[in-house]
């Protein structure tokens, strides 16, 4: 594509671009293109006269598209679709399409966020959220804005946030991020209370469902052994269930180191139980997980 410049363009004769203001000799100086130099220069420009037309909507455009992480370059575009009381569902329009172009960038979540909260509407978010998940199924962050959405719109009780959570980790038991989401969703609006005895204990059950298709998860052992945290728990709660996947008794026949990681955290709250710990600690160090030993021995010395 033959690069853009303004300098030949009738439309911004009126305007005096203003290069940047290197020193003489800058230490680290950046190699810009052409293009994106005297874009730039235009934009200093309008910047100066603070101007809010469809001409700078359209340079915005135009500066995003070589260097979508400039902060800046986001901030003028959103006063200038606030001064022209541009339709935001337009502008939402044309994020779907950059957003594809550049997955792993911030500055244009943090622009969406601005403009759906601006429009009071998720309308039409889960949709284009399950497109960029397509791509990415663990991408940092369409999942925390997702979370915005939830906070925004007092999302935590919905029925089918919940499921659509759901069905992420049926897709995949280990995506962390689907088990991440759907702890805020069910505690995140709860502040330091604990929640419904129903609710947590369906919380116990999905998770321990989970475990069983895939005992060596660590994403569902993070989730159960946290649940039972946040609802202040006894650790042992969970003895009787970790025992079906790891028995110091029977190290031959352990199918989950984080079952046997869960039975020393166990024993080790009971002083007369403190020999079994260590022995949970030994065969982690030694036989299922010994690429961690350093950390097993290291917890086991605590013991002593």
């Amino acid at each position: 594509m033959a690069p853009t410049f303004y300098h030949d363009d009738p439309k911004w004769s009126n305007i005096k671009p203003i290069p940047q203001n290197d020193t003489a000799r800058p230490l680290a100086a950046i190699a810009y293109t052409d293009e994106y130099s005297e874009a730039m220069s235009y934009l200093r420009a309008v910047m100066a006269k603070n101007e809010y037309s469809h001409r700078v909507l359209g340079l915005t455009d135009h500066i995003i598209s070589m260097n979508p992480a400039h902060y800046t370059i986001w901030l003028y575009r959103f006063k200038v679709l606030s001064e022209l009381h541009a339709d935001l569902r337009e502008e939402i329009a044309w994020l779907n399409v950059t957003a594809l172009k550049h997955l792993k960038n911030y500055q244009i979540w943090h622009h969406r966020q601005t403009v759906i909260d601006k429009l009071g509407s998720p309308e039409g978010e889960a949709d284009f959220i399950a497109t960029m998940l397509q791509q990415d199924t663990k991408n940092y962050h369409v999942w925390s804005y997702r979370q915005f959405l939830v906070q925004r719109f007092g999302l935590f009780d919905d029925e089918g946030e919940l499921k659509w959570t759901e069905g992420m980790i049926e897709e995949d038991v280990r995506n962390n991020s689907a088990w991440n989401h759907r702890y805020f969703l069910v505690f995140g609006g709860k502040g330091e209370q604990t929640a419904d005895k129903a609710i947590v204990e369906r919380e116990l059950n999905y998770a321990k469902a989970a475990i069983k298709k895939a005992p060596q998860n660590q994403s569902s052992w993070n989730y159960l052994r946290g649940v039972v945290r946040r609802n202040k728990l006894p650790t042992s709660t969970l003895k009787d269930f970790a025992l079906e996947f790891a028995d110091i008794e029977k190290p031959d026949d352990v199918t989950s180191s984080y079952a046997l990681d869960t039975l020393a955290d166990i024993y080790t709250e009971y002083q007369s139980k403190r020999e079994e710990a260590k022995k949970a600690l030994d065969l982690l160090a030694t036989r299922y997980d010994p690429v961690r030993a350093h950390y097993w021995n290291y917890r086991k010395r605590l013991l002593e």
